[in-house]
């Protein structure tokens, strides 16, 4: 079973970002962020990361809110660390 992500923002026009938790050994743990817009293709519903003129707006805004929240969480893991 894949990995869920660990936040998801929807916006308008099925534009949605998903924001995924990483981890290595090497490396530690970073998050990473996909955008994604869902469409019906016949009674099937697809994603896809091509954008049409119209979704640039809400792709925007999802990359903003995805970037705002991965902000939070890198600040409250460091007040975090900082307390032990």
């Amino acid at each position: 079973m894949a990995n869920a992500p660990i936040k998801r923002f929807a916006v308008g026009n099925g534009i949605r970002a998903s924001i995924w938790k990483n981890e290595s050994k090497k490396s530690g743990s970073w998050l990473s962020v996909t955008i994604t817009r869902t469409y019906r293709e016949g009674e099937d519903y697809k994603d896809t990361t091509s954008f049409r003129r119209d979704d640039l707006l809400f792709v925007a805004k999802a990359s903003e809110l995805a970037f705002s929240w991965c902000l939070r969480q890198a600040e409250k893991a460091k007040r975090e660390a900082n307390l032990e």
